[in-house]
């Protein structure tokens, strides 16, 4: 029954686009979130449909969608020069079978974050994106929050829709989503159009950012402390009343207390103790490795060139002999180990070039949203008084997503590309709206102030020679 729905719930999508192409855009962000073709397993699994609705939403551009607005920003270019490298490093990759299949699925992931922005030329059409990708990556967060607060948590045993540890169903990668779309949550609480910010909306939306707190406790994953740490300071910058703020998030914090079992401070604690834990002791090497790797070959060894690795490295274990427990060096010897990082996936899989240009994408991304937010802020008109709450949204949402990358290889991971093409298009918009705002009285007069001492200069310059 859930397949067939599943289908049909698809098959609305598609014919509904025959009327608003736009719709298949957001049905493909549906799909490559949610990927409904491993939770159904006969008719949905039996189809390309994530093929299709990505046909479906470039064909539909191309041909029916109004284009007026649409512009090509610089870090578009940036992601087209790191899809072009990409491919270039998939030719001579260390692992051609391996780095085929990462292929199939990365380059649809940077085409649509190089495609989504042209789509986004009015407000209507940010609002349906975002909620599209909030709504559908809630459901697996809903998911895994329910059966968190029910005792269902636990680390690698989190059952969501599927058994897949993979993708965002994996539990670092969707407890770093279900941080970094929190802001968005607000931000669509309070400035949404689609569904008008009543008690309804406030209700499930408080819902759904309780189950993305619960989403780092349900998985037990390290990386979402650190992400709602990071969550809790950057949000302290723009809250006028931040007494009230940190009583509430403590307030908040000890009412997820109840939910939170032994096994989870167990396995935080090893943040501390990380020289004593496997798992970090691990990635130090495969970090130290890629640094290696990368020097020798600074172009990168294409996709999964971390299955090229070996290393040794000792570390201190625990042992009980009988008389106490004492401390032991081991060695241990490992090989075939991920980078765990996306920083080091990105200079083992692309080298410089590639971890250059992927830096630069992010980087700039920061540096853009922060100067919507200066330039629009203090807007009061309702055309103009969403934007820069909503540059914010995306940036504490990037920069999230930046510090769980540090643990996790998500270089690639499409929910965040498609927030990035967000991005993009937000800066796009604003570039052009101010373009084409009438010039005001007051900076007139300051424009002919500055040409009249130019002018001024150049005649004193003349009346010298």
């Amino acid at each position: 029954m859930t397949d067939l729905a599943l289908l049909l719930f698809i098959v609305a999508f598609l014919v509904l686009g025959l009327k608003r192409s736009f719709i298949w855009v957001l049905l493909y962000i549906y799909i490559d979130t949610l990927a409904p073709q491993t939770i159904g397993w006969r008719f949905v699994a039996a189809l390309p449909v994530s093929l299709i609705a990505f046909c479906a939403a470039f064909g539909g551009w191309l041909l029916v969608d109004n284009k007026k607005g649409a512009q090509f920003a610089f870090r578009q270019w940036l992601l087209v020069a790191l899809l072009a490298y990409c491919a270039f490093t998939t030719f001579g990759a260390d692992f051609p079978a391996e780095a085929a299949h990462k292929w199939s699925w990365v380059w649809k992931a940077l085409l649509f974050a190089i495609f989504v922005p042209l789509t986004l030329t009015t407000r209507l059409r940010f609002e349906a994106v975002l909620l599209t990708m909030v709504l559908t990556a809630g459901a697996i967060i809903i998911d895994g929050g329910m059966k968190t607060a029910t005792g269902g948590g636990g680390y690698g045993v989190l059952s969501l829709f599927v058994n897949d540890n993979s993708g965002m169903y994996e539990s670092s990668t969707i407890s770093t989503v279900a941080i970094a779309i929190i802001p968005t949550i607000l931000w669509l609480v309070k400035y949404g159009t689609i569904f008008r910010p009543d008690w309804r909306v406030k209700t499930f939306a408080a819902a759904l950012i309780f189950s993305c707190l619960l989403m780092p406790i349900g998985t037990q994953a390290r990386t979402g402390l650190l992400c709602i740490a990071l969550l809790g300071i950057l949000m302290l910058r723009d809250t006028k009343r931040r007494f009230l703020y940190i009583v509430g998030a403590g307030l908040l914090g000890m009412a997820a207390l109840p939910f939170v079992p032994q096994s989870y401070w167990d396995r935080m604690n090893t943040i501390e103790d990380h020289k004593e834990d496997e798992s970090a002791s691990t990635r130090l090497a495969v970090w130290q490795w890629t640094i290696d790797y990368a020097a020798e070959h600074p172009l990168g060894g294409g996709f999964d060139a971390y299955r090229g690795n070996s290393f040794t490295y000792r570390m201190p274990q625990r042992v009980d002999d009988g008389t106490g427990e004492s401390v032991r060096m081991t060695t241990v010897t490992d090989k075939g180990r991920a980078y765990h990082s996306a920083v080091f996936e990105m200079l083992g899989e692309q080298g410089y070039p590639g971890i250059t240009l992927w830096l630069w994408i992010h980087a700039l991304g920061l540096w853009q949203m922060e100067r919507i937010r200066r330039r629009w802020r203090g807007r009061t008109a309702e055309h103009e008084a969403w934007q820069a709450p909503l540059a914010v949204a995306l940036q504490f949402g990037q920069a999230i997503y930046l510090l769980g990358s540090l643990f996790q290889g998500i270089a690639y991971q499409p929910f965040i590309l498609t927030l990035v093409g967000v991005q993009c298009a937000l800066w796009t918009y604003c570039k052009r709206t101010d373009s084409q705002k009438p010039e005001s009285p007051r900076a007139a007069q300051r424009r002919r102030r500055a040409r009249a001492g130019q002018n001024a200069v150049a005649a004193q310059a003349g009346a010298l020679r």
